[in-house]
């Protein structure tokens, strides 16, 4: 059984890998790389921040501190956990596999570390995405649907670059989302527990 599921997996990661032209290499590298995140998480945070729901809350140097913070350790969180997997499990990424490394459309430089499974960057991704999609889940219900779609594309081009198997994307994803939620869920106690972003 578990063969089989490997089997598919491999054959729909080479199929979704040889996908790829040299067009759009240029694209799919830069979501996978950590600029596309802090650039895109600014313009998130800097348009929802200006929303009329927003402006009635006080933002205090503290409260970005701790949102900082929190988001670093959610991070930490996630790629430690993504590195145990990977040196308990030690499934070769695709690039790494003698038997189709041949057919691996590699198209970063280098392939990364030698075990994928399972996928920080999607793990990473989708930690963010539920976080910060549940964060401004009171100003609109909008949020949730454009963090998750970007989580998904930077998932993706993990797969488009040739380094990890579609497994890993989803086994990092569904970690991600478990771990954004559990920090989501600390980070509501927190607000309970202390006197941040009050309403001015």
């Amino acid at each position: 059984m578990l063969e089989e599921i490997l089997r598919i997996d491999t054959e729909l990661f080479l199929y979704l890998n040889n996908l790829g032209t040299s067009s759009f290499d240029g694209f799919w590298m830069f979501l996978s790389s950590k600029a596309s995140n802090i650039i895109v998480y600014i313009a998130f945070l800097e348009f929802f921040l200006r929303r009329k729901g927003f402006k009635s809350y006080k933002i205090k140097t503290l409260d970005i501190i701790y949102i900082v913070f929190i988001v670093l350790v959610m991070i930490l969180i996630s790629d430690q956990s993504a590195n145990i997997f990977k040196d308990s499990f030690q499934r070769l990424r695709p690039c790494y596999d003698e038997l189709i490394k041949d057919s691996v459309r590699l198209v970063k430089e280098g392939c990364g570390g030698k075990h994928g499974f399972f996928s920080a960057h999607a793990s990473n991704s989708f930690s963010l995405a539920v976080f910060f999609g549940l964060l401004f889940k009171d100003f609109s219900k909008y949020p949730i649907y454009f963090t998750l779609i970007f989580a998904s594309l930077i998932s993706y081009s993990r797969v488009y670059l040739g380094v990890h198997y579609p497994l890993d994307i989803i086994f990092g994803a569904l970690f991600g989302m478990i771990n954004g939620l559990v920090i989501y869920s600390v980070h509501e106690r927190i607000l309970k527990s202390f006197n941040l972003f009050n309403k001015s």
